[in-house]
């Protein structure tokens, strides 16, 4: 029986090479069929290769290798499928967000774990038998670092004891075990053109970015009292990135200049809402497109959300995935983020970055009252967004969240 070849397959007309980055198998292993072998990234995606067969494999390409489309990196021997070598499976690294058992972290635990990667766990705990709080989740996605989210402050501040201040001293601390100060990689293809992406959207697009708050208690309540039905009917939870999504839809059709771009010395209006929604995964921030979000229900948004962040961040979204969106959310609340500028994605011409919602005082009616606030902020090109355009906007998208029933009526 002949060897089968395994090639790096095509991954859309513009990519021709990638970065071998990890092999999940070894030299000699048995494979399954559809068993994952290796992960490719390129400067747009990151995605896997598994075996069309099964069958004993010889790698042909190390890890770090830079690869071509088409270039064969292992070949599989199809007449050693019967052997009794372990199969070894893909490392923990390649499968999905580990999310603590129920019954031993909170919802809110169970959440930041699926959104950030982060193992319970692995987390200093500072609740009741040493298990994680939201704090402790916060405060592990920050690095342990300020703005970490109220629970976690409040942890810190009762563990901090006051202690003697250190004497200064001259020489920097070094390691003790002789571990090198520093370390020196490459930048990886899909990081490198992040970079490119970022710098270029600042230096080419006139941008600007407009501030509002919004008072969450609205939709708070919606989800409080229909999240029950609406998980028995969905089989998932009602979250507030469906409620931005048709927000952010209401406003395009209110602002259309808001869903128009500029491509050479032409203006490009769109009649379609497909709407980006940022998602963090290891190799760096990717933004998977939710397609017609007009027509579609809250269900069927937080369904294709989720589903796009588990693809996302197990490196199984294709390029058609990122590709066509007219605006971008960013929600920078998960880890904490009080108020940001979140930078345009081209050739788009705004972003609204969403930030962690807290109680503050509010004057309501003459009277001061506490109500859980989020600061939103819509970045934009000012080259094709006027300001009044930009504000009004953001207003259209503060009213429909303080009153979803607008989003019913369309006003």
């Amino acid at each position: 029986m002949p060897l089968l070849e395994v090639k790096i397959p095509p991954m859309g007309e513009s990519i021709s090479s990638g970065i071998l980055a990890k092999w999940h198998v070894s030299d000699g292993d048995v494979v399954r069929k559809d068993q994952p072998l290796f992960e490719l990234e390129t400067d747009k995606i990151t995605s896997e290769g598994t075996a069309e067969a099964a069958g004993k494999i010889s790698l042909k390409s190390a890890a770090g290798d830079e690869v071509k489309i088409g270039q064969v990196v292992a070949t599989i021997d199809p007449a050693a499928s019967g052997q009794t070598s372990e199969v070894r499976p893909a490392p923990a690294a390649a499968a999905p967000a580990p999310v603590a058992k129920e019954g031993i972290s909170s919802p809110a635990v169970r959440r930041i774990a699926a959104e950030t990667g982060i193992d319970p766990a692995t987390v200093a705990g500072t609740g009741k038998g040493g298990r994680a709080t939201k704090g402790d989740m916060l405060a592990a996605a920050q690095g342990g670092g300020a703005g970490a989210g109220p629970e976690a402050k409040g942890e810190r501040e009762k563990s901090a004891a006051p202690s003697a201040a250190p004497t200064p001293s001259p020489i920097p601390d070094r390691p003790s075990s002789g571990a090198p100060r520093q370390t020196r990689r490459k930048l990886s293809p899909l990081r490198a053109k992040i970079a490119q992406r970022l710098v270029a959207a600042q230096h080419e697009a006139a941008m600007l970015t407009t501030f509002n708050e919004v008072d969450m208690s609205a939709v708070m309540a919606l989800r409080a009292k229909y999240q029950d039905d609406f998980v028995k009917k969905n089989g998932l939870k009602l979250g507030f990135m469906s409620f931005f999504t048709k927000a952010v839809v209401h406003a395009l059709r209110e602002v259309p200049a808001v869903n128009a771009q500029i491509d050479g010395d032409s203006l490009v209006e769109n009649h379609y809402y497909d709407i980006g929604v940022a998602v963090s995964t290891e190799k760096g921030l990717m933004v998977p497109v939710v397609r017609d979000c007009d027509s579609l229900g809250m269900a069927e948004i937080e369904k294709a959300i989720a589903d796009a962040a588990k693809r996302a961040r197990e490196g199984k979204i294709t390029l058609a995935d990122l590709e066509g969106g007219v605006f971008t959310i960013t929600n920078g609340g998960i880890f904490g983020s009080m108020l940001s500028t979140p930078i345009i994605n081209p050739p788009q011409s705004a972003i609204l970055g969403l930030h962690a919602i807290n109680d503050r005082p509010v004057a309501i009616n003459g009277q001061v009252v506490i109500r859980p606030m989020m600061y939103l902020a819509l970045s934009y090109d000012h080259r094709l967004i006027d300001g009044k355009q930009a504000v009004t906007f953001l207003v259209k998208v503060k009213q429909a969240i303080e009153d979803p029933a607008r989003l019913l009526i369309a006003v």
